[in-house]
């Protein structure tokens, strides 16, 4: 069966799958707003989980020493290692847990943000999260795994990172970084006309595919 990646780095478990095609994720281009300025704080926006690593974002800002704020939901499977590893850090000043916020809050959460931190501890399929940001004008700091590298261009939309001190680094760095320019990317590579055009693209060259076995088995 022809199978769809949505990221190159997906494909590495399954390597004999029948890949056809790389289609990365699309947003609505008017979904989110374009804010020039930046604002004074870091990001978070996701799930608390082991592999996403809040933690890190929360010890990434002490470093640096910029407020950080948390919007993210607590599964019921991951309540016990919110309470036990992420509460005692929720006591920082520099730190505020907005909790889980919904489609509508997310333009003004991330886009009147610094920086998105993404610090995964896992190879991240895709990450939406990623490109929800770019949309808004706001670069991404992340830590390299999964899709990382192929969502974020190095310098230009944010870095992609080894470890706590690169990510450290990269704070100071993104003033250097054009949030303009994190706009145009998404428009250029992350909106849904672009991924609904690639899947056409891949149908019709199936479906020709298949149209000629037909006619030679016939």
């Amino acid at each position: 069966m022809p199978v769809i990646s949505i990221s190159n780095g997906q494909r590495e478990p399954l390597p004999w799958a029948n890949w056809q095609a790389t289609v990365y994720h699309g947003l609505p281009v008017e979904m989110y707003r374009f804010r020039e300025k930046p604002g004074n704080y870091l990001a978070f926006l996701g799930r608390v989980s082991p592999e996403k690593r809040v933690d890190r974002a929360i010890e990434i800002a002490r470093l640096v020493g910029m407020p950080l704020k948390i919007a993210a939901k607590v599964d019921p499977v991951d309540k016990d290692y919110f309470e036990s590893v992420i509460t005692p850090l929720l006591s920082n000043s520099l730190v505020e847990f907005v909790g889980e916020i919904g489609d509508a809050e997310k333009d003004e959460f991330l886009g009147n943000a610094y920086a998105l931190l993404f610090p995964i501890d896992w190879p991240e399929p895709f990450g939406l999260v990623m490109i929800e940001a770019m949309a808004c004008g706001t670069p991404v700091i992340a830590y390299r795994g999964g899709a990382v590298p192929e969502v974020i261009e190095q310098g230009h939309t944010g870095f992609a990172v080894e470890g706590l001190q690169d990510a450290v680094d990269a704070v100071r760095r993104i003033w250097k970084l054009s949030r303009k320019r994190c706009r145009e990317v998404f428009e250029k590579r992350f909106t849904t006309t672009r991924m609904a055009h690639d899947y056409v693209q891949i149908f019709e060259r199936l479906i020709s595919k298949d149209e000629e076995k037909i006619f030679e088995a016939a």
